[in-house]
């Protein structure tokens, strides 16, 4: 088991969630919606750490009273959409992402809690890209696994 986070566990860490978001959208486009959404809710129980208390999700394409999402269901419904709970997620997740690119402005490590804030560009199977500014909270569990506890995406300020 680890006991320290290192700069390489927060890179895997990211690794980690850029691949099962490829996986969420490829499920997508291979078997539909059902799929998607099984490999979203596996991603959330690897990635994120609902079992440790609280996650603050603050997704990148959310508004209103639907903008911060506490729970692991509205988790789900950010990443795949169709949810009546959660009319206007559209599912970021079956976007047909293709590769997930971050890139580090810093990071803090702090005994079993680790925050990182960069880039993350997203390349969907057109070729289109995608770039957000995201910060990460991790928090190591029991296991000596980084999870997520804290996720705030946005996109970049654009002058006027």
């Amino acid at each position: 088991m680890t006991t320290e986070i290192t700069e390489q566990a927060l890179a895997a860490a990211r690794q980690t969630w850029g691949d099962a978001l490829i996986a969420i959208s490829t499920a997508f486009d291979q078997r539909g919606i059902d799929a998607a959404r099984t490999v979203a809710g596996a991603a959330l129980d690897t990635a994120y750490g609902y079992e440790l208390g609280p996650v603050l999700f603050k997704p990148t394409l959310a508004n209103g009273e639907q903008t911060f999402r506490t729970t692991r269901d509205g988790a789900l419904a950010y990443f795949v959409g169709h949810s009546d709970d959660y009319p206007d997620d559209g599912g970021f997740g079956i976007k047909g992402w293709r590769s997930v690119v971050s890139q580090t402005a810093g990071y803090l490590i702090q005994g079993d809690v680790a925050m990182w804030m960069g880039s993350v560009t997203f390349t969907d199977k057109n070729g289109t890209v995608l770039k957000v500014d995201k910060s990460w909270g991790y928090k190591m569990d029991k296991a000596g696994t980084l999870r997520i506890v804290l996720h705030h995406s946005s996109l970049p300020y654009q002058p006027e």
